[in-house]
């Protein structure tokens, strides 16, 4: 790509990662990231990181951002939102070309990313209208009861490398119509695309006379930012993407200052394929659900629990699928996967290839770092397929890679969602049956345990009207559509007594 595409989204040579809207901050004592792309290992950019100090002052300024934007009413809120998704329908294909540049997705999902970015605008310019308490009867006479939802303040939002502008997005738009300040920390990884977004919400503040510091962006290390962010007791609310490990951590900081918290954290999310399955539907959606991103979505497929009388043939449609897939680069549309994002994924997806096998399980397809002149990077794959059982201890863990295990169940439908529930980690699920009462029993409080549960589509590609979210140890979070709003609001309950006496709930009497 050349100079006038980067420029097109304000993007130079070098950059600050610190940002309060209008002004950029350059801190004598910060780092360097340089960034290169995984598809072909050539440096991009460079990006000086946000020290502690710059937090510090990143935060001071969103605590005076805040004292204006919560007396804003929210439907005015929500048309500072609409014009932020007018201007990203304007960047769209430049965005979407640098998420696959930096993140090294397929260019299809670069776009599908953005897209995403302006449907959850569009999603949250409606909700600025609909933030809505409820009015209850009183047991006291001339007495009104209702609910009401306040601005909590700053909402700190840490977010992963593998969706470098969505989940960002969810977070935001939803905080800002509720009337909320946000600072943004991405992952080091992918800083260049957060610098893009930060630049392209900052016309539309300065087109209205806003304040900085409704929407702040901090980029640098866990030690010198996240760490402050998490026992930071003037950051209201953390939403938080990233391993299990890393919200594990999280949640015991915020918790000892009583900070409210959002987890988006592992996924082990897994297919039933009954023997009622139409195939013609489960197997586009495995191989999507599996490779796409190249297995590094939250929602990616990792295993196919698979009924004994459907077993081979659906590892031999798998196999013949993983034949025809296309590797190499993302910005080739031909292709289905891309690279792994660095070395370390590389080094991660061999490590756990090698202990399916210590482990017992049968490689029944791929497996191998590919190299040659179609691969530019070392960060190429080919996906692989495993034979397993649910209990090796690789299997009960979340690799984020395009390892695919398979796993045989003989009998009802209940016996492929015990094997479904028995891991630690409940985000996304899916059956795919033509059974009624199959799927029934899959939704039911004896089904999925997951906060996502599908029927005839796959584990992948939540939309934005959803609630997103899951149970166990993904963390408990829920972000997006539905009625996740509430998570970044305070909620309270009033009491107004317009009569002319004081009586007391319970009728409980109090005379002096």
């Amino acid at each position: 790509m050349d100079s006038t595409f980067y420029n097109a989204l304000g993007i130079q040579k070098e950059n600050s990662g610190c940002s309060t809207g209008q002004k950029w901050i350059t801190s004598k004592k910060s780092k360097v990231l340089n960034i290169t792309s995984p598809i072909d290992e050539k440096h991009i950019a460079s990006v000086q990181t946000c020290s502690h100090d710059d937090y510090i002052e990143v935060k001071k300024q969103a605590l005076r951002a805040f004292e204006v934007w919560c007396t804003i009413p929210a439907p005015k809120r929500g048309e500072i939102v609409r014009q932020i998704g007018l201007k990203l329908r304007e960047h769209k294909e430049d965005l979407g070309k640098l998420v696959t540049l930096e993140m090294g997705k397929s260019i299809q999902e670069g776009y599908g990313e953005v897209q995403e970015m302006i449907d959850i605008c569009d999603f949250a310019v409606g909700l600025s209208r609909q933030l809505y308490g409820f009015t209850m009867h009183s047991e006291r006479p001339e007495h009104r009861i209702y609910d009401q939802y306040q601005p909590i303040g700053i909402v700190g939002i840490i977010s992963a490398f593998n969706f470098p502008v969505a989940v960002y997005a969810w977070n935001a738009m939803l905080a800002a119509v509720c009337g909320d300040v946000c600072i943004w920390k991405p992952s080091s990884k992918v800083p260049l695309t957060a610098i893009a977004i930060q630049k392209i919400i900052a016309e539309v503040l300065k087109e209205n006379n806003l304040p900085e510091g409704i929407f702040n962006l901090v980029i640098g290390s866990g030690r010198d930012v996240g760490e402050a962010m998490l026992q930071d007791e003037e950051v209201g609310l953390i939403s938080i993407t990233g391993s299990t490990p890393v919200g594990r951590h999280a949640n015991e900081v915020i918790a000892r200052r009583f900070g409210k918290i959002i987890c988006e954290l592992g996924g082990n999310n897994a297919i039933i394929v009954s023997k009622h399955a139409d195939l013609r539907l489960a197997i586009p959606a495995i191989v999507f659900g599996a490779v796409g991103t190249a297995g590094q979505r939250c929602t990616s497929t990792r295993r196919v629990i698979i009924h004994e009388d459907m077993y081979d043939t659906v590892k031999k449609s798998l196999v013949k699928a993983y034949k025809s897939l296309k590797i190499g680069s993302p910005l080739d549309e031909n292709n289905h996967v891309g690279p792994l994002i660095d070395a370390g994924a590389v080094s991660m997806f061999k490590d756990a290839v090698k202990q399916a096998k210590e482990q017992g399980g049968n490689l029944v397809y791929g497996g191998q770092v590919l190299s040659g002149k179609a691969f530019k990077s070392k960060n190429y794959v080919r996906p692989c397929i495993f034979d397993v059982t649910n209990d090796m201890p690789i299997v009960q863990e979340e690799t984020f890679a395009p390892i695919l295990y398979l796993i045989k169940y003989s009998g009802d439908i209940e016996n492929a969602i015990k094997i479904h529930n028995d891991v630690r980690q409940g985000l996304s699920s899916a059956i795919f049956t033509q059974d009624v009462r199959e799927s029934e029993i899959f939704l039911s409080y004896r089904g999925s345990d997951c906060g996502i549960a599908n029927v005839n589509i796959g584990t992948s590609g939540a939309e934005i009207g959803g609630a997103f979210g899951g149970e166990k140890e993904t963390g408990g979070g829920r972000e997006s559509g539905s009625d996740a709003w509430k998570g970044y609001m305070r909620r309270q309950t009033n009491t107004i007594n317009w009569s002319k006496e004081l009586p007391l709930a319970q009728g409980i009497k109090f005379n002096i």
